[in-house]
């Protein structure tokens, strides 16, 4: 798959900007605030539906404008595949794939398979556990359609039953039955969605351990464990046993929307015991294990987007990713960087073909 052409209207800080991309590299690079990393924004818009560093559809449209539009042209399967993302303000986003409008925008997550690495992974680490199982949510929607099909479900009864919640507290008022239909329904998605989420760490886990140890320099043992309420008893009996907490709470206090992801290194949590070096090693392995991992299960070579990479990691990290692209299982690379000579100098090495974007 390759991403032929972009062209973005009054997205972000561009009025009108159009490229042309190189089959296998491009790099963008220029000083802090021209729009590097903008440029990468939207074409993981044009994967996603929506921005990878900020989630307020409105707040991606430039300043006084009306509307953006985001146009992309893909080769796929020797097919031109034309997508457009547009967003009128006050109005609903819509996503076209040659010409026809979505009906929904998660028929399109998983077309265009793309992986982004970028200093906001960051967070992976030091942020709650929302972020780590936006992760796995991530990486598993985008080539198991049942998956995402569940979680949506689930996440539209978590907030209904929530809202019955609320409004049993304000009407001091209490319907078991009522709340047992939710109860039900969360169960049964929920269980999908815990099964599921096995199943995919069992595959993605030694897969990224097998990079972990590719790119660091150390013999450390690294490990993911996943934690969920489900482990220990089903939803309906868990939702029960919660029921007198989650009225004064008047939220849902368990489920698989409270699991999470804990990041180790040997055996003890990376957050606190792990050095800079080996946070950036193990944020590097963990993207690196989603493109393998969405590779094997789409058969598609995701697009690849490094985003400021050269200012967050040591040459020799770099290095390393950048000569993964010389390998066949890896397909068309996008990089972000202020100064054009280190990248290029890096970028030779592989002994790819590649464009230059001085913004």
């Amino acid at each position: 798959m390759i991403l032929k052409s972009l062209s973005m209207i009054n997205y972000k800080n561009f009025d009108e900007r159009s490229f042309v991309f190189n089959n296998k590299i491009n790099c963008f690079v220029g000083n802090n605030g021209v729009g590097k990393t903008n440029i990468l924004d939207a074409i993981y818009h044009l994967s996603f539906g929506k921005s990878y560093f900020n989630p307020v559809a409105s707040q991606n449209i430039k300043h006084e404008a009306a509307f953006f539009v985001i146009n992309g042209t893909y080769e796929k399967e020797q097919q031109t595949e034309k997508i457009v993302v547009s967003l009128k303000r006050g109005q609903k986003k819509i996503i076209k794939r040659n010409g026809k409008i979505y009906d929904r925008y998660s028929d399109h997550i998983g077309f265009l398979p793309l992986v982004i690495i970028s200093p906001a992974d960051s967070d992976l680490i030091i942020e709650g556990s929302a972020t780590r199982r936006k992760f796995m949510d991530g990486v598993i929607s985008q080539s198991d359609k049942h998956y995402l099909d569940a979680l949506l479900k689930y996440t539209k009864t978590l907030t209904q039953r929530n809202s019955l919640l609320k409004y049993f507290a304000l009407n001091r008022t209490f319907n078991q039955d009522t709340l047992e239909v939710y109860n039900l329904q969360l169960e049964q998605y929920g269980q999908i969605i815990y099964e599921k989420r096995q199943a995919f760490l069992e595959t993605f886990i030694p897969i990224f351990k097998a990079r972990y140890q590719a790119i660091s320099s150390g013999n450390e043992t690294v490990n993911l464990l996943y934690e969920s309420h489900l482990s220990t008893n089903n939803l309906n009996n868990l939702l029960t046993n919660a029921l007198q907490k989650d009225r004064a709470l008047q939220h849902t206090s368990v489920g698989i929307h409270k699991d999470d992801l804990v990041f180790n290194i040997e055996d003890h949590p990376i957050k606190k015991f792990g050095s800079q070096g080996q946070q950036k090693s193990f944020l590097i392995a963990l993207k690196l294990a989603q493109f393998d991992f969405i590779k094997t299960k789409s058969q598609v070579n995701p697009i690849l987007l490094l985003d400021d990479i050269f200012d967050k990691l040591d040459a020799q990290r770099v290095t390393q990713i950048i000569k993964l692209v010389n390998d066949e299982n890896f397909g068309q690379l996008f990089i972000s960087d202020t100064h054009a000579d280190r990248t290029e100098a890096v970028i030779q090495q592989v002994h790819q073909t590649y464009q230059m974007f001085k913004l």
